[in-house]
């Protein structure tokens, strides 16, 4: 899962398309689900709670006549933390280096929602598709008429294309429309790449899922993961990860009485983790407490959120 280094050819150069495809847009609008629709590959995290993605996670899609760099952010908020400062961050970066802006909204979200950012992207000068995705939840065609007319009317210069990610409705035509858009360009990465991010991320979002999942109100968004040890061999990895939390009452929460919970976590986690690297796992989870954590410049760059 390591980015791999790109050697240039001329074939790799002439004719080749490659670009940026950066997707923005409110908490909980199906963004890391339509990512992983156009990738292919289950790169991101999916839960029904928001706030889910933490990172700029990049997916690599690649055929011999172009290269699409998408990149699944965080949902934009009003941070609260530092923690969600830098979660801001990375949506806010992804507007800066976009060749295409993906802006995702859905069926009953306000379109003044997040006013500031949305006026950003309003003034962005590369292409922007606005996606409206769950429109299966929608109960009639005119519905959706007036949804496109009020979005038209907010992002005048995007391009509308209303989908369902969970049903894969107009997802092609989305993925046809952006190769169309995709300036001339070698790639930027190796044409073996899925993603930018290295093995260990995954483990740590893969953990992450489960906790989102497992547990309830604050505890998950309360909770951080670290990798301490990967190591691989042939046909078997041997995983040692911490679960950070912020309180000791937190903790025993997360172990749960005579360790029922956290053992659950590492069953469902092992599941997916030998999926996802098609190799047995051995998976070790450790709690600790590191009070104040989502608040503390440190820990938040030991856990990748600051460079």
């Amino acid at each position: 899962m390591e980015e791999t280094k790109q050697t240039l050819t001329p074939e790799t150069t002439e004719g080749h398309k490659a670009g940026f495809v950066n997707i923005v847009g409110n908490p909980n609008v199906g963004k890391s689900t339509l990512m992983n629709d156009l990738v292919g590959e289950r790169i991101s995290i999916i839960t029904s709670k928001a706030q889910t993605t933490r990172h700029r996670i990049m997916g690599i899609v690649n055929t011999p006549e172009y290269q699409i760099v998408y990149s699944d952010t965080p949902g934009v908020l009003k941070p609260k933390y530092k923690l969600q400062e830098s979660m801001l961050d990375f949506s806010e970066g992804a507007l800066t280096d976009a060749d295409i802006l993906l802006y995702v909204t859905d069926v009953v979200e306000d379109p003044e929602k997040n006013k500031d950012f949305l006026d950003r992207v309003a003034k962005e000068k590369v292409p922007v598709l606005l996606v409206i995705n769950k429109i299966d939840l929608l109960k009639g065609d005119g519905e959706l008429e007036a949804l496109v007319g009020r979005w038209h009317d907010r992002l005048p210069n995007a391009e509308i294309f209303p989908t369902s990610a969970t049903e894969h409705f107009n997802i092609d035509n989305l993925k046809k429309r952006i190769v169309e858009l995709l300036p001339p360009s070698p790639p930027f990465f190796g044409k073996d790449a899925l993603t930018d991010k290295p093995a260990r991320f995954f483990v740590t979002e893969i953990i992450r899922e489960k906790l989102l999942l497992n547990y309830d109100k604050e505890i998950p968004y309360s909770t951080e993961v670290l990798v301490e040890k990967f190591d691989e061999k042939d046909n078997a990895i041997h995983i040692m990860a911490v679960i950070y939390v912020e309180r000791d009452s937190q903790k025993g929460i997360i172990i749960g009485k005579g360790g029922e919970k956290i053992k659950k976590v590492g069953i469902e986690s092992r599941h997916d983790i030998e999926t996802f690297f098609g190799k047995k796992v051995f998976l070790e989870l450790f709690v600790k407490v590191e009070k104040d954590w989502r608040n503390r410049e440190s820990k938040l760059r030991q856990f990748g959120y600051i460079e």
